[in-house]
């Protein structure tokens, strides 16, 4: 019966997709635009296992139908410390990235056979339909790098495949200078790449150096010679802790960022078996003879049920991932909020009475509860049970690429721009056990529901991990940038934003001066955006700032400094209806720079208060 109902489903969405087929003629190209290239994150390429007996080549990431089968008989690994790969099981199958579409089909809709409800898989598929919108064409001025998002971001094979394709790129366009938009951990990838081929010497051929113990090939000025910006989007450059404690214990989501388009928790997700949703399957389509206009949506929230549960599936063999563990905190960072892990645990004096104490540990010491927590973890790999613990090993390689990532130098003619989200409740600290029910044994945490202590961040990576730590000032990053914006919106979906989208359009010169104004003669660039809302009880809190440059073309003098223009407006009012007093205040301050330039900068706080 599954069998049978699975063929169904198949046949449905492949009519589905005849009924659907459209021409993607393109009418429009500019010929001005320099070629973009698009990273994805973590998962966020599709990826085919090849029989290297046979040659068949099948999709194990990221598939709707025998998702389970594939991903255990496929996709499960193990890391090699020697090499800094993570190996398949299966010793007849390699994974490789699809390169249809220069590279975009990896990265586009992560399951290209899903019609009904397939905005969920969707990745970069609003961004590149809005770039063929504005004039740029696959092939010619867009791109996409997909890779084994398993593997460490510093894996040589994966570098040196991203180094060609920088070189084919700039071919392909005619010589024209590349524009990297990334999007989450393929900031760290781009970042990674950037550090290992610096632009510090004069060489222009392939040089061999040992580091830690490893040989590395390295193509000077690869970068510097091919890349003309690199915009850098929800990257976590100091890790995503939250996000990273709850997937080693207990194969967590991208909580916000991902769970909002899949109409379930993740604690749900967990106790669901794929023989309940058989039984769904079965009852929907009982159901379509009797309620047409019910069946898209019903249909869409189970496809979208399937596809996340084999996103769960797969996490919970992440522990051999190099990538997962250098999404860990940042050991050397200066945190404003630590990220910790805490722990209600029962503890008993030499009288024997017991009490309930909270332990809380920083990343440092947080190590040996992942390590006893997962030491009995274990995987079923062809009727064999196979240990799958901490790895230490892994560990150590993630911490030799953080310090690449800590060394790392922007070219100087190279621009960087950051953009990250905010406005979203993100886990930072993970707590287990309460003063109520303590842990007695941390075999345990696996099967617990951890707790959050939530900070400001696009739901899965913290704004300190993304900007900068408010502490001391430490830039996030670590670059020389040439503006950092705040969007509010959540992990993935900021690639869907429309401020997102206009900001883009700025910074590639692809909107041709859509902001320019006849009258006053000038162009408005939007260089920083924050807003942020604070509610006590009785009392809410609202503060805006946002920050643009305006390019004019005025006959003064620019190379004299004058004094600041600034004006501010304040308003009250008090309102009848349960006593509520509200009050703004707002101010304006015009900087003209030497370089023609005028530095706006808007400020604007609320305080509604009520008795």
């Amino acid at each position: 019966m599954a069998v049978l109902l699975e063929d169904i489903v198949k046949s449905v969405e492949h009519l589905l997709k005849l009924i659907s087929k459209t021409s993607q003629e393109q009418t429009y190209v500019d010929p001005t635009l320099d070629p973009v290239l698009l990273v994805p994150g973590i998962a966020g390429s599709i990826l085919n296992a090849v029989d290297s007996k046979t040659g068949r080549t099948e999709r194990v990431w990221v598939r709707i139908l025998g998702a389970d089968h594939e991903f255990r008989d496929k996709l499960w690994s193990r890391f090699d410390p020697a090499s800094g790969k993570t190996e398949c099981l299966d010793p007849d199958t390699h994974i490789e990235i699809p390169q249809d579409r220069y590279g975009l089909y990896a990265i586009d809709m992560l399951d290209p056979d899903m019609i009904i409800g397939s905005e969920c898989v969707y990745y970069f598929h609003d961004m590149i339909v809005e770039f063929i919108k504005w004039g740029y064409k696959e092939g010619t001025t867009l791109f996409g790098f997909g890779y084994d998002f398993r593997q460490s971001n510093r894996l040589q094979e994966t570098l040196d495949r991203l180094a060609a394709k920088l070189e084919s790129v700039y071919t392909a366009s005619g010589g024209r200078k590349i524009n990297i938009i990334s999007h989450s951990m393929g900031g760290l990838l781009t970042k990674c790449f950037m550090s290992l081929h610096p632009d510090c010497f004069n060489f222009k051929f392939l040089f061999v150096v040992e580091y830690e113990s490893n040989v590395i090939c390295i193509v000077f000025q690869i970068f510097e010679k091919y890349v003309k910006s690199w915009i850098a989007i929800a990257a976590p450059f100091q890790g995503a802790p939250g996000y990273i404690t709850s997937t080693f214990l207990n194969g967590a989501s991208f909580v916000e960022g991902w769970e909002q388009n899949f109409f379930i928790s993740k604690w749900s997700m967990q106790q669901l078996a794929w023989l309940e949703l058989r039984k769904v399957t079965y009852a929907i389509f009982l159901f379509i003879d009797v309620n047409h206009d019910l069946y898209y949506d019903i249909i869409s929230q189970f496809s979208c049920i399937i596809w996340i549960l084999t996103f769960f599936t797969s996490l919970f063999q992440l522990l051999e991932c190099p990538s997962i563990y250098e999404l860990m905190a940042c050991l050397d960072y200066k945190w404003e909020h630590v990220p910790l892990l805490e722990i209600w645990k029962k503890r008993c004096d030499s009288d024997g009475n017991s009490t309930t104490v909270l332990e809380t540990y920083p990343p440092v010491e947080a190590i040996p509860i992942f390590m006893e927590a997962l030491s009995t973890n274990q995987i079923c790999y062809s009727g064999v049970d196979m240990d799958m613990p901490f790895n230490l090993e892994i560990l150590k390689w993630a911490n030799e690429t953080r310090k690449l990532l800590s060394s790392a130098k922007l070219p100087e003619q190279i621009k960087f721009y950051n953009i990250y989200g905010s406005n979203y409740d993100t886990p930072h600290c993970v707590c287990y056990g309460s003063n109520e029910a303590p842990v007695t044994d941390l075999q345990e945490l696996p099967t617990l529901q951890a707790r959050y202590i939530y900070v400001d961040g696009d739901g899965t990576v913290p704004l300190e991990s993304a900007k900068v730590s408010c502490l001391n000032s430490s830039l996030a990053d670590g670059l020389h940038a040439v503006a950092r914006v705040g969007v509010p919106g959540d992990h993935r979906g900021i690639l869907c934003e429309r401020q997102v989208f206009r900001i883009l359009k700025h910074w590639l010169r692809a909107d041709h001066d859509p902001f320019y104004n006849p009258v006053n003669d000038y162009v408005i660039l939007p260089t920083a955006f924050e807003m942020e809302t604070t509610k006590t009880k009785g009392m809410e809190v609202a503060s805006l700032k946002e920050e643009w440059e305006i390019v004019g073309d005025d006959d003064e003098d620019c190379t004299m400094e004058k004094e600041p223009l600034v004006g501010s407006i304040t308003v009250a009012r008090t309102s009848g209806y349960m006593s509520v007093q509200e009050e703004a205040h707002a101010t304006v301050t015009i900087q003209s720079q030497k370089d023609g330039k005028k530095h706006v900068e808007f400020s604007a706080v609320s305080i509604s208060a009520s008795a």
